[in-house]
């Protein structure tokens, strides 16, 4: 028989190998299970953490055309005032690509949001996706454009200049951030191929911080924050597009039809210049700062038609 001293030592020999194991395994799990989490998603609720049924919630997506904590700083007294009119509670899906966006709004994902005319083009004809209202903008208008920026000290003077540079677009999904600018070039007779490099950023802001690093030498951005960084001498506009359909708010065929009713008509009562401007933040940022109104849908061809012809819609 082993001694008692020669037992105790197999014991503690014994517990200490026992000790490393366990926590060997935890330290694998923790490892294993990880995940890496995007920050972009905290700006937020997202549909995957309480997508669980909840009596009048309604999901609620925008393109990224700012930044992530700027977006969801404007829409958020948007959605409470969204609230307050129809008794209804909205919550922010955020997504960091346009295509997750109309995607998620195709769907069933979310069940509004506001979009760009391509944006909306695309999600029509992939998943049926509505029209509600468009928004109007500073000159009480359905429209908007897109604005060539370069630096303002930059040597480029005419559209022709831009031949053989670098040029910053935002989404490939965007009509202003892309559609457009890349038309402009074409109507200039500059292909992709005739630029020396182009790049998506994936937001306006994005493409105009490129020109303003000194990254690329021209990007086409919205028009109102083209306007805005013109007038803090961070960027020179070099050329104005014409006019397309602005934005809009769009929603899933799916969801019930008195919520559509209630919802479009307290978009149409939207008044962020007036009665509910001391609610809002930033809303002038927006491509809808003087509200919203009804369109002709038939009005999107224009967009339709160079979506297909630069093969952004889906066969």
């Amino acid at each position: 028989m082993p001694s008692v001293q020669l037992m105790n030592k197999y014991i503690h020999i014994f517990l200490l190998i026992l000790c490393l194991t366990v926590f060997m395994s935890a330290g694998c799990t923790e490892s294993e299970t990880s995940k890496r989490v995007s920050l972009y998603k905290r700006s937020g609720d997202t549909a995957e953490k309480t997508r669980v049924p909840r009596q009048n919630t309604l999901w609620f997506g925008f393109d990224l055309r700012l930044g992530p904590k700027e977006e969801v700083t404007i829409y958020t007294p948007f959605l409470k005032y969204l609230e307050q009119i129809t008794g209804r509670r909205f919550r922010i899906k955020f997504t960091e690509r346009y295509e997750d966006t109309v995607d998620n709004l195709g769907t069933g994902i979310t069940d509004f949001a506001a979009i760009g005319s391509l944006s909306f083009v695309i999600g029509q004809e992939t998943y049926g996706i509505n029209h509600l209202v468009s928004g109007v903008n500073h000159e009480g208008d359905t429209t908007y454009r897109t604005m060539i920026i370069v630096k303002p000290e930059s040597g480029i003077d005419n559209i022709q200049d831009i031949r053989g540079k670098c040029f910053a677009f935002g989404s490939e999904m965007s009509t202003q951030g892309h559609l457009i600018p890349r038309k402009m070039l074409e109507d200039n007779a500059i292909t992709l191929d005739n630029l020396g490099k182009h790049i998506y950023t994936g937001s306006h802001l994005n493409a105009a911080m490129s020109v303003i690093n000194g990254e690329c030498d021209a990007a086409g951005i919205q028009d109102v924050l083209a306007k805005r960084l013109e007038s803090d001498e961070k960027v020179r506009i070099l050329k104005r597009s014409e006019l397309f359909p602005s934005s809009l708010i769009a929603y899933n065929s799916a969801v019930d039809k008195t919520i559509v009713r209630e919802v479009k008509t307290a978009l149409l009562a939207f008044d962020p210049m007036g009665e509910h401007k001391n609610e809002l933040v930033d809303w002038d940022k927006t491509e809808m700062p003087l509200g919203f109104t009804e369109r002709n849908e038939l009005e999107f061809n224009k967009v339709k038609i160079l979506a297909e012809k630069y093969g952004l819609l889906k066969k």
